[in-house]
């Protein structure tokens, strides 16, 4: 009686486990755009390339170029939310910790606001970004392996 109470558990655990799985990759399923170049990472790329691969491709080019276009206002928030939100800890409490966290949090907080910025300005939701950089990868693999 207690092998089939044992073995009742573990389907039950198993089949939790396995549903559990199926809802996060189902959250997560845009990663499978990337799983080809987990398996085996690519070598490292320099600006240089990025702009070769944006003046080859002209479809995907122009739409990663606003894409990169778009991280310097990202950058730029985080570097005020930052600054300001420290500030205005250690003005108020004068704790090294409470302005470092705040630091942190203000950093975060900035460039999700700046790339919500970015996404307005640039008009970035007309555009996919993931295919382009997924178009990018694929192109650095194919001339990086030419080269070895």
């Amino acid at each position: 009686m207690g092998e089939s109470s044992e073995a009742s558990q573990q389907s039950f655990l198993r089949r939790h486990w396995e549903g559990y799985k199926e809802f996060w990759a189902e959250r997560f399923s845009f990663l499978d755009n990337y799983s080809r170049f987990i398996d085996k990472p690519l070598p490292s790329w320099s600006a240089s390339d990025v702009d070769e691969f944006i003046a080859s491709d002209p479809v995907h080019g122009p739409t990663l170029k606003t894409a990169r276009e778009a991280v310097n206002f990202g950058l730029t928030g985080s570097v005020i939310g930052a600054v300001s939100t420290a500030g205005v800890a250690w003005k108020y409490s004068r704790s090294v910790h409470g302005a470092g966290l705040s630091f942190l949090a203000g950093g975060v907080f900035g460039w999700t606001f700046g790339q919500e910025a970015a996404n307005h300005w640039l008009q970035l939701y007309r555009l996919d970004t993931l295919a382009a950089q997924a178009k990018f990868m694929e192109w650095w693999q194919n001339k990086s392996v030419g080269r070895s």
